[in-house]
């Protein structure tokens, strides 16, 4: 297994775990529908498929 030949510092390992930060994910609210869902993504209301307030693809009942 491999080992450190040198301790790393508190600043450089703390440098590289900036981004390993859990950040809350933005919701929207659709105009159409009115259901929230998060930004950029297609979402399902009713049995219909919403994205950017326009219907993209309806569930098939007969399956």
């Amino acid at each position: 297994m491999a080992h450190p030949k040198r301790k790393i510092s508190k600043t450089r390992r703390d440098k590289r775990r900036t981004h390993d930060k859990a950040i809350v994910p933005q919701i929207a609210t659709c105009s159409t529908t009115g259901a929230a869902h998060l930004y950029h993504r297609a979402h399902w209301v009713e049995g219909k498929l919403y994205y950017k307030g326009k219907v993209v693809m309806e569930k098939d009942s007969a399956i």
